[in-house]
């Protein structure tokens, strides 16, 4: 056995790549003098180019460029990876990428179940989410749902997102890219801090389990350790419940799907999700007096969250009986008043109140302020119904904390 660390040379199969139109937003990058015509120092991938090139694990093509933009595909990118982490390889009469595949396998980088290994699989150009899934491992991060990689790669700063809230996980990773990336992966393995994307975070998490409150609003979602015991969990994001999402009524003739919980940030005007309830200035909440008209969100709007319900009506074969809107019915528990005169007749938003705009119900949303509340015997729940009364109603209970009381 010997240890590999050879440079990422222009191979011919790397000539005929296309060029990727995606890049990793980096703003806190430093600049950085390349010796490459096609790299300037104000790249956004410069300094990561330079480090990479100098540790030996990547190299530019032998006319003096670089191409940042060019794609890398999935074998490409496992030696290069392989290479910077410094792991054991043993030398292959195979395929020029069968060590470093192996040496991939061995440490737990590449399963068998994420592609074949097959040679026309790993010339396959990779996309952002298997870069992310190959990222995560890297650092120790473990999963059986596939569609948590990008989260987990997010939430650890491995990866960034290609605009406000855009993880684009089937876009095509460029060599700028994979370079950014692998730097980080060597960062975070030396112990270091990385800068993380919350809006990509929030986007991954979406993705993953169909909400994205624990990114946005961890601080509202907390329950005690005997809970998650309890529930077998090891963190508060996995007491979300994604099977839940869609309720089916007694009878079978009613069903209604939550295609996603999303958490918006009035104090942030650069929420991505802020456009899912614009114009913001014509937003009012409801203290359950329907005389009163005049509670408007924008007068409050920096201290609160808002959660909207998007989803709706799979099918309803009884129309008399189930009363559906044009969205799902919903309700969230655990924020209530200390104050219940000030919230029903000062028009004081000190609990957990109905969102709408021209009419009683025309936003499937709630509004949430993030300090005030109480949570008294209530547990933290989030729950979608049976819009029918009496043996017809039911409730599928996407999410139950014991909170902090």
């Amino acid at each position: 056995m010997k240890k590999q660390f050879i440079k990422f040379a222009g191979i011919a199969l790397a000539a005929a790549l296309i060029v990727g139109t995606m890049s990793i937003t980096t703003p806190n990058a430093q600049a950085a003098t390349t010796p490459f015509s096609d790299v300037q120092s104000t790249h956004w991938g410069a300094s990561a180019i330079t480090n990479g090139v100098s540790k030996g694990y990547v190299d530019g093509y032998t006319n003096g460029t670089f191409k940042p933009d060019a794609s890398v595909t999935r074998a490409e990118f496992v030696k290069m990876v392989v290479s910077a982490m410094e792991l054991e390889t043993t030398p292959s009469s195979g395929k020029w990428y069968t060590e470093y595949v192996d040496a991939a396998s061995q440490a737990g980088l590449y399963a068998s179940t994420d592609f074949n290994n097959s040679e026309a699989a790993w010339a396959k150009v990779i996309s952002r989410e298997e870069m992310a899934r190959v990222a995560a491992r890297a650092i120790g991060e473990t999963t059986k749902e596939d569609d948590k990689w990008m989260y987990l790669a997010t939430k650890a700063g491995l990866i960034k997102g290609v605009g406000i809230g855009q993880i684009a996980p089937k876009g095509l990773t460029t060599r700028a890219q994979a370079i950014v990336v692998i730097e980080r992966i060597l960062s975070k393995n030396t112990g270091a801090s990385l800068d993380v994307d919350r809006y990509a975070v929030g986007s991954a998490e979406i993705a993953w389990h169909g909400t994205n409150i624990f990114t946005v609003m961890p601080e509202m979602w907390v329950t005690t350790e005997s809970d998650l015991r309890q529930a077998r969990k090891d963190s508060v994001e996995e007491m979300w419940n994604e099977e839940r999402m869609t309720i089916t009524s007694k009878d079978g003739l009613y069903q209604g799907k939550l295609d996603a919980l999303i958490a918006i940030d009035l104090a942030d005007p650069n929420d991505p999700n802020l456009g899912l309830i614009k114009p913001i200035n014509t937003l009012k909440w409801f203290n359950n007096d329907p005389s009163n008209k005049n509670l408007m969100v924008k007068d409050q709007k920096n201290s609160f969250y808002v959660l909207y319900f998007k989803g709706g009506t799979v099918f309803n074969k009884d129309p008399k009986r189930y009363n559906t809107y044009d969205y799902l019915k919903f309700r969230v528990d655990g924020f209530n008043s200390p104050d219940l005169d000030a919230f029903f007749d000062k028009g004081v938003l000190n609990k957990v109140a109905s969102l709408y705009r021209d009419n009683f119900n025309d936003i499937p949303a709630v509004i949430i302020p993030k300090t005030g509340t109480v949570q008294n015997n209530w547990d933290l729940a989030i729950g979608i119904q049976t819009p029918a009364g009496g043996w017809w109603f039911s409730e599928s209970i996407l999410l139950r904390l014991e909170g902090t009381q």
